[in-house]
C-alpha cells in the first residue's frame, strides 16, 4: 500500500420535499481502482418523476465514468435516455460530480447545481474553472492538485432556498452558506457530520416543512485507514503462524473473531485474553474479550450475523448511519467498519464442529457465505473489501 495514497471520505444528507415520500435528489458514490467518483444529480421537480430522473442521471454518469467515459458522452447519453420537460423545456436533471483520485487530483463537473464550495485547511478557497457547451447544456470543469488539508461541499439548490418566503426572504444565498460552513469546516469535522450539519441548519430555517428537496454532499481527503479481520483458524494448523502474522503485520485496526482464533492469537502474540462481561447481558450477541494490541475480539459467526443484518439496513438506506448504537460486539465492529477505508478478511477453512449442531441456524452452517455477503454489502455501501483464505 503507497503511503502517499489518499482516498475520499464521503458524507450526505437529504430533505425530502414536504408532502413528498421520495426524493427528487440522489447521490451515487462509486469506488474505483485509483479514484472515488461522486455524483449529485437534482431530478426536474419533486417525488416520484423526479427521484426517477436523479436515479438513472446519477447512475448513468458513475458508472460511464467509471469504466473511461468522457463528459461528452456522459452527458449524449444522458440527455438521450433521459426526457425533456415538454411544458417548460428544462433539462432532465442537473447534475455536479466529482472524481477524487488517490494521487490528489481532482476533476470536478457541475451543470447547473448550485457552484462547489471548496475548503483548504477549513478556509473558502475559490475553484478556478472552464466552460465549454455540450449538447447546447453548459458544463464547468475543474481539474487540480488536492492535499489532505482539502474538503469539497456540493449541493442541490434546496440547500440555498432554504428559509425563501419565510425566515429569509431570499432564502439562504450561497455567500451565506460559505460563511456558515467556513466556520464549521475549521472544526475539522467529518465528512458525514458536515453534510448533516449543512441539512440540519436547512430544515430549521425551513420551519421543519422543506419547501423542495435538499442534499448536500461532503467530500474531504484523507490517509488510508485499512481494517484486518482474522475469522477462524486455518484448514492446517501448522500455517497458524503464517496466518496470523499476514494478519497482523499490515497497518491498520485489527480485529479478531472466534473464540479458537482468539486463542491462537493469543497463544502466538503472547497477549493473555480477558473475557468482557457486559452490564446488559445481550441474547443475540455473546460477550466480547481484551487483548492487548488488538482492537477487538469478538465471538464468531453470531457476532458476523448481526453485523451483516445490520450492514443490510445501512445498504438499503444507501450509507452508514450518523451514529451506531450499541456496545455489544456487533455494534462495536461496526463501528469500527464505518471508520475504515478499506476491510481485508483474512478467513481460516477449517471446520469449526459448533457450527453443524443441528440447533444453529441453517444461515450459519456456512461461514463463507455470511463473508460473502457481509463483504458485498459493503462493497453496496462503498467499502473496497478483500478476502483471504487460508
Amino acid at each position: 500500500m503507497q503511503k502517499d495514497r489518499l482516498l475520499a471520505e464521503v458524507g450526505f444528507a437529504s430533505l425530502i420535499k414536504k408532502g413528498e415520500e421520495l426524493c427528487g435528489d440522489k447521490v451515487n458514490v462509486v469506488p474505483c481502482e485509483d479514484s472515488t467518483i461522486v455524483v449529485l444529480a437534482d431530478g426536474l421537480g419533486s417525488g416520484v418523476k423526479a427521484n426517477i430522473l436523479a436515479t438513472l442521471t446519477s447512475k448513468i454518469a458513475g458508472e460511464m465514468l467509471k469504466h473511461g467515459a468522457l463528459i461528452e458522452d456522459v452527458v449524449q447519453t444522458v440527455a438521450e435516455t433521459l426526457p425533456v420537460c415538454k411544458v417548460r423545456g428544462l433539462a432532465y436533471s442537473t447534475f455536479t460530480i466529482l472524481q477524487a483520485y488517490h494521487d490528489g487530483t481532482v476533476y470536478l463537473v457541475e451543470y447547473d447545481n448550485p457552484p462547489t464550495f471548496h475548503f483548504k485547511g477549513g478556509k473558502l478557497t475559490p475553484i478556478a474553472h472552464s466552460e465549454r457547451l455540450i449538447n447546447g447544456r453548459k458544463i464547468k470543469e475543474s481539474r487540480f492538485l488536492a492535499d489532505r488539508q482539502d474538503a469539497f461541499l456540493f449541493v442541490s439548490d434546496g440547500v440555498i432556498h432554504a428559509g425563501v418566503g419565510g425566515i429569509l426572504n431570499l432564502g439562504w444565498q450561497w455567500d451565506n452558506v460559505a460563511e456558515a460552513m467556513e466556520r464549521f469546516m475549521q472544526r475539522d469535522p467529518t465528512a458525514e457530520a458536515a453534510a448533516h450539519y449543512l441539512t440540519e441548519t436547512c430544515e430549521h430555517l425551513y420551519c421543519m416543512e422543506p419547501g423542495d428537496d435538499t442534499t448536500a454532499v461532503c467530500v474531504k481527503f484523507r490517509r488510508p485507514a485499512p481494517l484486518s479481520v482474522l475469522i477462524g483458524p486455518p484448514e492446517d494448523s501448522a500455517r497458524d503462524e503464517e496466518v496470523v502474522r499476514a494478519w497482523y503485520a499490515p497497518p491498520g485496526k485489527k480485529v479478531v473473531c472466534g473464540g479458537t482464533s482468539a486463542n491462537i492469537v493469543s497463544r502466538l502474540l503472547g497477549s493473555p485474553l480477558q473475557v468482557e462481561l457486559p452490564a446488559e447481558p445481550n441474547a443475540e450477541v455473546p460477550p466480547t474479550a481484551r487483548m492487548e494490541g488488538v482492537d477487538l475480539v469478538t465471538e464468531g459467526v453470531l457476532t458476523l450475523r448481526k453485523a451483516l443484518m445490520a450492514l443490510k439496513e445501512y445498504a438499503e438506506a444507501e450509507g452508514f448511519p450518523r451514529d451506531i448504537r450499541g456496545s455489544d460486539g456487533a455494534a462495536r465492529l461496526l463501528r469500527l467498519i464505518k471508520e475504515a477505508t478499506e476491510v481485508h478478511f483474512h478467513v481460516g477453512t477449517a471446520i469449526n464442529p459448533a457450527h453443524q449442531n443441528p440447533h444453529f441456524p441453517a444461515d450459519l452452517n456456512i461461514k463463507l457465505r455470511i463473508i460473502d455477503e457481509i463483504a458485498m454489502t459493503l462493497r453496496r455501501l462503498g467499502m473496497p473489501t478483500e478476502r483471504t483464505l487460508y
